[in-house]
């Protein structure tokens, strides 16, 4: 049964006092927060530990893309931080995919997801990087790593989540980004949907940004959300 926590809000901003005004104005209904590199870059790790003072769970959107020991020794570092999710990117294989699925089970609240395609990408921009697969293709061959490896979820727009849910255990997460609401004009991001067709295509969870954080109410566009979705 769908509730806030199923939706993860973006913090996508550069500084601690916007992030602050936008967790302060959405207010106690919003329960978990993704802090990533932009925020991160910007003013390091205290954000994180002021949104867990603040009672909120924090999505660390690192998207990590090392060598295994460099990955395991970061998610090693988030789950001292306390954060609930961490990203990893499943185009790293197999090892590295394994490697911060084993640095997080000493946190065991914390999942690790497995990022797959990034929403801005299409087919001829795969291409470009000489992988020959559509985004479909290659989403469902890297969500596919994700789950041998362990992962506990993955990142992939809402296109392709009707597909992943035959493809990878049920009991996994399939986060989409790329939400947009009604009537909102185009981002950088191609693979887009509303929050209710998410759901709908067989997301688990949503990332909504730019609606929440460049709205003059942050809160009633949340409450919109909510309703949206019947919670």
């Amino acid at each position: 049964m769908l509730n806030e926590e199923n939706i993860i809000i973006s913090l996508d901003v550069s500084t601690e006092d916007e992030a602050r005004k936008i967790f302060r104005l959405v207010g106690e209904r919003a329960k978990l927060y993704k802090v990533g590199l932009q925020l991160l870059t910007s003013c390091g790790p205290a954000i994180i530990h002021e949104l867990s003072a603040a009672g909120k769970d924090v999505f660390l959107d690192l998207k990590l893309f090392e060598i295994p020991n460099s990955v395991a020794s970061a998610v090693k570092a988030a789950g001292l931080h306390g954060v609930k999710m961490v990203t990893v990117h499943a185009f790293g294989g197999l090892d590295i995919l394994r490697a911060a699925v084993k640095a997080a089970e000493p946190f065991p609240d914390m999942k690790v997801l497995a990022l797959t395609v990034v929403t801005s990408l299409q087919d001829a921009d795969l291409k470009q990087v000489g992988v020959q697969s559509s985004v479909d293709e290659q989403v469902v061959r890297l969500a596919e790593l994700a789950d041998i490896a362990g992962c506990h979820g993955v990142v992939a727009s809402a296109h392709e989540a009707k597909i992943l849910k035959k493809k990878i255990r049920p009991d996994m997460f399939i986060i989409t980004p790329g939400i947009q609401l009604e009537g909102e004009e185009s981002t950088d991001q191609t693979r887009v949907t509303t929050p209710r067709k998410a759901f709908e295509a067989g997301a688990t969870h949503i990332m909504i940004g730019r609606s929440i954080t460049k709205a003059d109410d942050p809160r009633a566009v949340f409450d919109r959300v909510c309703a949206e979705l019947g919670v």
